[in-house]
């Protein structure tokens, strides 16, 4: 069976819920991934903990959680690579994320060696 967008989508949504519960012990509440040109583009909603957005009531504590979420991301970035890559069959050149800390969403963005979108 040939794989379609929508599939592969929904592929890349499941694989990286399944890292945020086994890396970051707790997943997003909603995972939406868009494949476009030679971006995979995934947004993750309520990743924030009651606890965090209570921090970012100041602005120290929007940074903090930031900061904080940031390098626990960045220190799975080789695990993510090599997710993306091996459901896609691409090189993933460049990794892009950031958080709200007002609507607890999470934005990442991957860069593929290609045009993933011109498979389908």
């Amino acid at each position: 069976m040939k794989r379609t967008k929508g599939i592969m989508e929904a592929e890349i949504s499941k694989a990286l819920t399944q890292w945020e519960k086994d890396y970051l012990g707790r997943g997003s509440v909603a995972v939406k991934t868009d494949i476009l040109r030679d971006m995979i583009i995934v947004t993750l909603q309520g990743i924030l903990t009651p606890a965090e957005y209570s921090l970012c009531k100041t602005l120290e504590g929007k940074s903090t959680v930031k900061r904080t979420r940031s390098d626990l991301v960045e220190t799975g970035v080789p695990t993510l690579r090599e997710m993306i890559s091996s459901i896609t069959e691409m090189d993933v050149i460049s990794f892009h994320t950031d958080i709200s800390t007002k609507t607890g969403e999470r934005l990442i963005v991957f860069k593929l060696a290609g045009n993933l979108e011109e498979k389908f």
